[in-house]
């Protein structure tokens, strides 16, 4: 294989930027057909691959029709959430090594669905969670494996983003996120800070998660931006979202660690996706980026101010190695060169055909925090199982 031949099926924000500054960076692969069910999408992704020198790629507006072994060698889904396991599963059925960007699930059944199909298939498909090759968070995993903060008793993070433009110009730019937030309440993002945090807690190997417990505030962030910002927006002012402002998961693990998620997305505040790590000898905190060793640091216990940004001090030791060799070009590439280090290692995988990195056991674990949030937050915040998709007896047709 020279050239890997990809296809792409979701052309929206998410998938014209990552063609523009990922995909069209990386010479040993060609995007040989695209697709969304936009056509004017369609034709901008395909002029932005013609114009930056490359054949035009094969256009459609219908899925099917991309997969397919005469066209790509393997496939891109880049869609709204509502879409990722029926295209994934279409591909899996096809026999095209896939991989999907990062959402939450609907149903349980549509986790088991990702994974029995997977199962049976053998289909290569990969969990594109870009996070995991976040700089501090591979270095922290790196610490973690090397004994540097004891043994692991909680970590934490979420999704911190202000998206409350976004959100509400959700119709004029056809996304999709306006109609999650009117119609559901959960973690609808649960990928960050997940993927790394069960790299660190060995989800899916020795360790398992065994519960959640989900609780909403009340949502009025939403509501408050459209009477400020689109007072005119008469339909949206008078909306009611469903979706809380503050949604936070607590999970139990089957080694005794827990874990706290966070979404928070629709009130005002910077960026941040709150990856913490604690243990026995110490922790690292993402929010002003430091690692607390036990022994080190306690002198410095009330005037931590000091210490903010200490973490740099650790990256030449701990540092992956990935990073230490990361060039200019793939660092400019997107989310700090996360995007790219990602979506290298899909294609590397797919070269070499070795088990993906990231897997349809991880992609099921993370995706059923959603529907299950949904359910807890709806009964108040009860605890909810967390299925083990591994286990190949029972599967679980509704949440008891």
């Amino acid at each position: 294989m020279e050239q890997i031949r990809v296809g792409i099926i979701g052309l929206g924000l998410r998938g014209y930027g990552l063609t523009n500054q990922v995909f069209l960076k990386m010479d040993d692969i060609r995007i040989t057909a695209v697709c969304d069910i936009y056509r004017d999408r369609v034709e901008r992704v395909a002029d932005l691959i013609e114009n930056a020198g490359h054949p035009r790629p094969y256009e459609t507006t219908d899925y099917k029709k991309l997969v397919n072994k005469n066209l790509v060698d393997c496939v891109i889904v880049i869609t709204s959430w509502k879409y990722h396991t029926e295209v994934v599963t279409y591909c899996m059925e096809q026999g095209i090594p896939v991989g999907s960007e990062v959402g939450g699930a609907y149903t349980i059944e549509e986790c088991y669905q990702l994974v029995r199909t997977q199962e049976r298939t053998g289909t290569p498909y990969m969990f594109l969670e870009n996070c995991n090759y976040g700089q501090r968070e591979l270095m922290v995993l790196n610490m973690v494996r090397r004994g540097l903060f004891g043994q692991i008793v909680h970590c934490s993070g979420g999704y911190c983003h202000d998206l409350r433009e976004e959100i509400t110009t959700g119709k004029e730019n056809r996304h999709y996120r306006l109609n999650e937030y009117l119609s559901r309440n959960c973690e609808n993002y649960p990928s960050h800070e997940m993927g790394p945090i069960m790299k660190i807690l060995d989800i899916n190997h020795s360790n398992r998660m065994m519960t959640l417990s989900s609780t909403a505030s009340k949502s009025v962030g939403l509501h408050a931006y459209c009477l400020k910002h689109q007072p005119e927006n008469e339909e949206l002012c008078e909306a009611k979202f469903a979706q809380g402002d503050i949604v936070t998961t607590v999970i139990t693990c089957a080694g005794g660690e827990t874990i706290t998620i966070t979404l928070d997305t629709t009130l005002p505040r910077p960026y941040s996706r709150g990856f913490t790590v604690r243990g026995t000898k110490g922790m690292y905190t993402e929010v002003n980026d430091s690692v607390f060793i036990d022994g080190t640091h306690n002198d410095c216990d009330f005037d931590w101010k000091e210490q903010w940004g200490n973490a740099d001090q650790y990256a030449k030791e701990y540092d992956h190695p990935i990073w230490a060799s990361i060039t200019e070009k793939a660092r400019a590439a997107g989310h700090g060169g996360m995007d790219y280090l990602c979506y290298r290692d899909f294609f590397d995988h797919i070269r070499s055909g070795e088990p993906m990195p990231i897997d349809v056991y991880d992609a099921a674990t993370i995706m059923c925090i959603t529907p299950l949030s949904e359910i807890s937050i709806a009964s108040g915040g009860i605890p909810v199982k967390i299925p083990n998709f591994k286990e190949k007896t029972a599967e679980v047709k509704t949440n008891e």
